[in-house]
């Protein structure tokens, strides 16, 4: 089986520029990086959530999390500016083919009462966000030795002009949007 990264230089791409009507092949849409977030709101009383946050998010992307600060103070949920709330990790070129391929065919599916992806998630400019109930869909992470639940946050980012290509492109890829079954875009 052809991995992501050449499934998609050898056929995803140029079938997608056939499909658009693209004659130039740097006009043809493509997968430009992928941002996985987590916010940690409760790493404010408990420190320790914060490490194993970028534990889980290190182990999950192959790649260390970049550490997410508090710009402003708000009192009501006891939040300092310049105070640790999140954590990041921005992929690109292989390793975000790695991780997409992992995300499509192996933790999606282990979603519970999964039917498929919101189709309406994209933002305009081909962009399409999602959201991952918990870290333990991922097979990285070992059940026994973690420590609590943690959702997370996916963006996908394109070289797409509008939701259209965005979203024939994430399909073509294997993302899974719900109601697609039945009809071909």
């Amino acid at each position: 089986m052809k991995r992501l990264f050449d499934q998609c230089r050898d056929e995803i791409y140029p079938a997608l520029g056939k499909d658009l009507g693209c004659r130039n092949r740097l006009a043809i849409p493509r997968l430009e990086k992928v941002v996985v977030s987590m916010g940690v709101g409760k790493a404010i009383q408990e420190k320790k959530r914060m490490s194993a946050a970028m534990d889980d998010l290190a182990r999950i992307t192959g790649q260390k999390p970049a550490v997410c600060k508090a710009k402003k103070s708000v009192s009501n949920f006891k939040l300092r500016k310049g105070q640790q709330i999140g954590c990041k990790v921005t992929l690109r070129g292989k390793r975000m083919y790695d991780f997409v391929e992992r995300l499509v065919n192996i933790a999606i599916p282990r979603f519970r009462d999964f039917r498929g992806l919101p189709p309406d998630a994209f933002d305009g400019r081909g962009n399409y966000s999602m959201g991952v109930p918990e870290q333990s869909a991922f097979p990285e992470i070992n059940l026994d030795k973690m420590e609590f639940s943690q959702g997370m946050d996916i963006t996908f980012v394109t070289t797409a002009r509008n939701d259209t290509q965005g979203r024939k492109l994430l399909t073509m890829m294997g993302v899974p949007f719900r109601g697609q079954e039945g009809q071909e875009s």
